[in-house]
């Protein structure tokens, strides 16, 4: 059933409706010869669902600032000693979040600039994935002009890039990306020429998004004489297991990918924590919580806050918590920052940039006592940064109901 749990390693994905190949070919040339149409064939049946979409990240995650001046977030003009690249060496602007990195044509290939933006402290840090991170690092030389972005990186920032030619139907997690190419569907809708993941077993439909977000490798490396970091040749229809594998990991290491228990240490590990996960085990896919066509939520969730948890979980449930009330469950005041779910059950304890953290995905509350064991970090001293693991420890002891043996 779960392929993915003993081991064995995973990737993020993206829009734009021109097709900026290194060849330059239209997207209608290319429909052609391989089955795919664009997002923007999608737009005249599913006009809300692409409207929706247009305005999402995953849409827009990397944007050509000669058409997008507003991408580039930092002011190019403030002097900086890491900024030694101007706007005119920027050819893709990519995230918009906690980061922005900036990517530079060369010749038929695009390499990483040396700074990368901070978006959260708004300052200037230098990018470089430094040897002995990264399991290609051993097969690139350590100069960002010599890591193209094409084998690193495209296959998950664009729909249909081809290895050979190193062109894309479109940059950016477009359509395609999750529902497999779409000219024929475009032709002749119905629903057995096009790939909807609602509709996949929990497997296949968490592999839409396990795809991208993870941290792995091809099955087969180099191939074509280089080492990609993205699995090349699977698209939506075809099962991942047979050209990706998952980071593995020794229970009990940390390492640059895990902490000691195996959750996941950095970003772009969603899919390694949720296979480990009991939600993966029950059948929950990543869009029983998630709507990547966009929401109003915070990180398009179907609901906000709470209630998106709650729906499933409260308090009597036999989902859990096994308690009167949530405020029993939490032992915080409702409405507080301790009685929020995901402040205990999602920690912001993966690294994305510097001090930067976002949420791990396993859903299990990580024991202040496995801190103590394993320095694998816990929810309690997140949020209470100025306590001690041993503060937290003995504060659980004398929770009511709470296990002793935690």
């Amino acid at each position: 059933m779960s392929r993915w749990l003993h081991g064995v390693k995973p990737a993020v994905l993206i829009k734009r409706h021109c097709a900026l190949f290194s060849l330059a070919l239209p997207v209608s040339v290319l429909a052609q010869s391989n089955g795919y149409a664009g997002s923007a064939s999608c737009k005249a049946c599913h006009a809300s669902i692409y409207d929706r979409w247009s305005k999402t990240r995953m849409a827009n995650v990397v944007q050509d600032p000669a058409r997008h001046p507003e991408a580039i977030l930092p002011d190019l003009s403030k002097r900086d000693p890491l900024l030694t690249f101007t706007k005119e060496d920027i050819t893709f602007t990519y995230g918009s979040k906690w980061k922005q990195r900036y990517f530079k044509r060369v010749g038929d290939d695009y390499f990483p600039l040396p700074a990368q933006w901070d978006i959260t402290h708004k300052i200037w840090r230098p990018y470089q994935v430094k040897d002995g991170t990264d399991w290609w690092t051993p097969f690139y030389p350590p100069e960002n002009a010599k890591r193209p972005t094409g084998p690193l990186c495209d296959g998950c920032h664009s729909v249909n890039y081809n290895i050979a030619n190193k062109s894309v139907t479109e940059w950016n997690v477009g359509c395609e990306r999750c529902h497999g190419p779409g000219a024929a569907h475009a032709a002749k809708p119905t629903t057995a020429n096009i790939v909807n993941p609602a509709r996949l077993d929990f497997v296949h439909a968490n592999d839409t998004c396990i795809q991208c977000h993870s941290q792995g490798r091809p099955l087969k490396n180099p191939i074509e004489g280089r080492y990609y970091d993205w699995p090349v040749g699977f698209q939506m229809g075809l099962n991942l297991k047979n050209y990706w594998q998952l980071e593995e990991h020794k229970l009990g290491e940390t390492t640059f990918t895990h902490f000691a228990d195996g959750t996941a240490h950095k970003n772009r590990m969603q899919g390694n924590d949720f296979v480990q996960s009991e939600m993966y085990l029950h059948g929950i896919t990543c869009f029983s919580c998630h709507d990547t066509h966009g929401t109003s939520n915070s990180a398009d969730l179907r609901k906000p806050g709470n209630s998106m948890c709650l729906q499933c979980h409260g308090p009597g449930s036999p989902n859990g918590p096994r308690a009167a009330t949530l405020e029993a469950h939490t032992h915080h005041r409702a409405g507080s920052a301790g009685s929020e779910c995901v402040n205990c059950h999602m920690p912001k304890i993966e690294q994305t940039i510097a001090d930067v953290d976002v949420r791990s995905h396993t859903f299990k509350f990580i024991s202040p006592t496995l801190t103590e064991q394993s320095k694998v970090p816990n929810p309690c001293g997140v949020c209470h940064a100025d306590k001690s693991t041993k503060w937290a420890i003995e504060s659980m002891r004398g929770w009511p109901a709470q296990s002793p043996w935690r």
